[in-house]
Order: C-alpha cells, then structure tokens, then sequence
C-alpha cells in the first residue's frame, strides 16, 4: 500500500488525516527492512524485569553513556528467555541477537530479543579457536601421543580446589574401589589467575606420582574458560605420567581435555578409570584360582595314566609279546620281498626274451643265414658293379663266416 501517494486529492487541499492503526502499519513496515531484522546489539542492562509468566524486559543502553546514553527497549519472550546460561543483571554488557518490531498498543518500538550472551565471550570463543589450532599444529592433540593408564597406582594426584565437592567424590570412588594414597596438588579452578595455578598445580606432582587426575565440577564457558589457556593445555601433555581431565560436564570439552590422555566425563567417574575395582579383582583371583586347580588336577591325571602307560611297557611279558610281534612282522615282509623280487625277475627275464628276439628277427645276420652274403670292398660293402673292376679283391662275409675272392671279369649287366 503506498500510504503517501493520494493522486485522487485536489491539488491545495490538505492529505486526509491517518488513522493510529494506520500509522502503526506504516511503522511496521519501514520496520521490516532487512537491516533491522536479525542483528546484535551490544550495551549495559537496565530496567531489568523477570515477569511472572517468564518473559523478561529490560533496556539497552550504551556503556557508561550516562544521562544522555542511547537507549533501546527490549523484550525476550520465555521460549526465548529459558535457553539463558546465566542470569542477566543490571549493569551487566551483554550482547543480543534479535529484530527490531513495533508494539502497536504503545506505539513504541522495541528490539525482540532471540539469544544473549555476556560481552566478551564472543571474542574468548574466538581466541579458544585460535589457541586449538596453535595447539594442535604444535602436536598436543595428537592421539598418538596418549598413553594407557597403569593398571595398578601405588599413588594417584588430584589437581582441583581442596574446598570443592569434587576432591570428596574423587576420596568417595577410590575408599570403595581400591584404597592408595592421594596426593592433592590444590589449585583455583576458576578466576583471572586460574591458569597459571592449574598449570603449576600439575607441575609440582612432578615425580610423586603414577597418575594425575585433573579435575573440576560444572560451570559455563566462562568459568571453565582457564582450562582451555595454553598454559595448562601444555603443563598436561608435558606431565610425565598419563593425565585424565574431568572438567565440567560431558558435554563441555575443554582443550585440556584434547591434550589429556584420558578424558572422564566427571571426576567420579576419572577415579574409577585410574583406580581399578577389588571386588572384580577378588573374583577375577578367585576365578583364575579355579583355574589354576582345574589345570592341576588335569596335569596330574595324565602324569598318573603316562606313568601306568610306561610301567606296561616296561613289563618283561609284554616287552618279549612285542618282540615276538615284531619277529613275525620282519618274517612276513621278508617272505613277501622275496616273492615279490622273484616275480619281478622272471617279468624282467620274459621281456628281455621278447627283445631278443625281435633283435635277432631285424639283424644282418638272420638275412645270412637264408643263404645270402655280403661282399666288401676295402672294408666297404660292394653295393652293385659299377665300382668293380677286373683283379679287385672282394671280401664275402656268410652267415658263418668269410672268404676272400678276386674278380676275374666284370660284366655290368649284373654279372661278376
């Protein structure tokens, strides 16, 4: 609707007035432009108000802008407001995320409130991303770096407050599962200064332990914020001894919890990872003690039917029956080697026969003994006339014999 355009007015007369509900839709529209629509605004809480029904008013304004600060009026609805991590106060800087709308009845506009965040915890989210990937180009996140757990501690370190509930969860676990000593390295866990006293807390258990547990209860980001500090992520991976990190609940995970060995998703449960249970222990013995009887007594079974098995071997009257067993076994494999050899002789004696005969069948000799010989000359066999001539001397081999000749004449029509 183009609420300025009125052609159909007589020019010099004036508009017709606007209705409030008019103005109030004309409001809303410019409202609708996209760069009032899904901002953050960031400024000091005032005027705070948590309604009964669970919906929360209150007031931007900017950071000590005094009397003539700017100020902007908010309201987040309770599907909004329940989702809050903390609880806003007056004179806390926070920043919003939201649109900007128009309340009819009032004629006010107001900026609708979706999320809040504290003032400054954008830009730590922003400097843990930062100092992971230093961190982990550094290698301290690498899994191939963790260590296992020692199976059985003589003494475990607890760095966490010695005032919190945290230390007695930890006594609590290890007093029911495995009682050992626990060396307490007590540190802030929270605060300005946090970091340094956590990283130092689990360098003074340097040398005095087989583990080190580090461990603190629930918080926001802000309160688990010193864990995540360079500082305390390499004073972890440095430790000597396997860490396990128990910080905050299993749904936050700190970058100490990246560098530990192990991660526990409390510190209840970090101490029945490093302590192990003796009563799974006594049974584990008592099963393996089973065991180890079973095995024994079956070890002695067989020893018992080995001996007997021996003292029957070693009986004379059985040593001379298998003597005597043996004799006739040699005695019937030597009469069936020989009647086997002999076998064998007289099929090897028929072959040869067989050869000999069709040897002799192909030989010269069978040829010379039909009446036929061979005549040769200079030791060559005379295969026809042409190479004769008339006083050559010719040898004449028969079947039984030789005899040499001489030729007295050649006649090349075959005859000598």
């Amino acid at each position: 609707m183009d609420w300025f355009n009125t052609p159909d007015e007589p020019q010099g007369k004036p508009a017709a007035p606007l209705l409030v509900s008019e103005l109030s839709a004309i409001i809303a529209e410019l409202l609708d432009d996209q760069r009032l629509q899904d901002i953050r605004v960031r400024g000091e809480v005032t005027n705070y108000k948590h309604h009964g029904r669970g919906h929360r008013y209150f007031s931007l304004s900017e950071k000590g802008g005094g009397n003539t600060a700017a100020v902007i009026k908010c309201v987040m609805w309770r599907s909004d407001a329940d989702r809050l991590a903390f609880t806003p106060e007056e004179g806390m800087e926070v920043i919003v995320s939201g649109s900007v709308t128009v309340y009819a009845p009032h004629g006010a506009y107001q900026l609708q409130v979706k999320k809040m965040e504290k003032a400054g915890l954008g830009e730590k989210y922003l400097l843990v991303e930062q100092w992971k990937k230093e961190l982990a180009a550094q290698g301290l996140f690498d899994t191939c770096r963790k260590r296992a757990l020692p199976v059985f501690p003589a003494r475990i370190g607890v760095v966490t407050s010695e005032t919190g509930a945290v230390i007695h969860d930890i006594r609590n676990v290890v007093e029911r599962r495995y009682p050992l000593e626990i060396v307490i390295s007590p540190t802030a866990v929270q605060g300005e200064d946090a970091h340094r006293q956590i990283a130092s807390a689990v360098r003074r258990l340097d040398g005095l332990v087989d583990v080190v547990i580090v461990a603190r209860g629930g918080g926001s980001f802000e309160d688990l914020f010193p864990f995540n500090h360079p500082d305390v992520v390499k004073a972890v991976a440095a430790c000597p001894v396997p860490v396990v990190s128990a910080i905050g609940h299993e749904v936050d995970v700190t970058l100490a919890d990246l560098a530990a060995d192990v991660r526990a998703p409390t510190p209840s449960a970090a101490a029945e990872l490093v302590v192990p249970d003796r009563n799974v222990l006594t049974l584990q013995l008592q099963e393996l003690r089973v065991r180890m009887n079973s095995s024994l007594l079956g070890r002695v079974a067989w020893a018992k039917e080995e001996i007997c098995s021996l003292r029957d071997r070693l009986r004379p009257q059985r040593f001379l029956r298998r003597l005597d067993e043996r004799k006739t076994a040699t005695a019937d494999l030597a009469d069936r080697l020989e009647r086997g050899f002999a076998a064998r002789l007289e099929r090897n004696r028929l072959h040869i026969a067989e050869l000999r005969a069709i040897l002799e069948g192909r030989s010269p000799r069978a040829v010379l003994s039909r009446g036929y010989c061979v005549a040769e000359k200079n030791g060559r066999v005379v295969r026809g006339t042409a190479g004769l001539n008339k006083d050559d001397r010719l040898k004449l081999r028969f079947y039984d014999g030789s005899s040499d000749v001489a030729v007295e004449r050649v006649d090349h029509d075959g005859n000598v």
